[in-house]
């Protein structure tokens, strides 16, 4: 499977997110449907975008019990997208049943990574406030060996922690990294970052980019920028 771009849509409308994906007419972007455009506009957005040729990064982090996160998971499957995730600290056992639950009865299912440690976690954070007392990384790749134990297709984590979970897991085992930014762009809220160019020398498979994209003067070109820095 090929490195490719994934643009977040962090829009709270339908009639935003269209517009915005209106600007590309020469390409079908490879696109993340996250928390804020689906709590708004619900699965009818997955679909007219799914209808418009876009492959869709479902990203709704479920976090449960296993039967609710199966029982979930059966759902997103039936909206025919592409990669859907939940955390991967919900232990084996969830991921688990969250696989069982997207696999359809003909045998196929979207892919499934586990989220690690988010990329607004910092060390501090991590050992001050959820109580992990373990250097970040290392948290980090125990996440991923659990996650491809489970039988998950890669895991979501900093671009900074590909190179090491490919060597912990498996060449194959997919690295979805958001924490994107230009050389030349300001960090946001995130901690754990790179640029897209540095992302691919580090070996990540996905890169998710929202506001870099999203927020620029020329979307399309800040798109055609990330692909030319990542992908090549």
């Amino acid at each position: 499977m090929g490195k490719d771009v994934i643009i977040a849509l962090d829009f709270d409308s339908k009639e935003k997110t269209l517009a915005f994906l209106d600007r590309f007419t020469g390409e079908k972007p490879f696109v993340k449907i996250g928390m804020e455009l689906f709590y708004a506009e619900g699965p009818s957005i997955v679909r007219e975008i799914k209808a418009r040729g876009h492959k869709i990064f479902l990203d709704l982090k479920l976090h449960d019990i296993p039967n609710t996160v199966k029982k979930a998971m059966a759902v997103l499957s039936s909206l025919d997208v592409d990669m859907v995730n939940l955390h991967a600290a919900g232990t084996r056992a969830m991921m688990s049943a969250a696989l069982e639950g997207l696999t359809r009865a003909d045998g196929t299912r979207p892919l499934l990574i586990a989220v690690t440690q988010l990329t607004s976690t910092s060390q501090q954070s991590m050992e001050e406030e959820i109580g992990i007392h373990a250097p970040l990384e290392n948290v980090v790749i125990d996440y991923a060996k659990n996650a491809r134990l489970a039988g998950l297709d890669g895991v979501v984590c900093s671009p900074l922690e590909a190179g090491r979970i490919h060597e912990a897991c498996a060449k194959d085992f997919l690295t979805v990294t958001p924490g994107i930014r230009f050389a030349d762009a300001k960090a946001d809220d995130q901690v754990r970052i790179t640029t897209p160019a540095k992302a691919r020398e580090i070996g990540s498979d996905y890169i998710v980019v929202g506001r870099p994209i999203t927020q620029a003067e020329d979307p399309v070109a800040a798109y055609r920028r990330c692909v030319s820095e990542f992908v090549g």
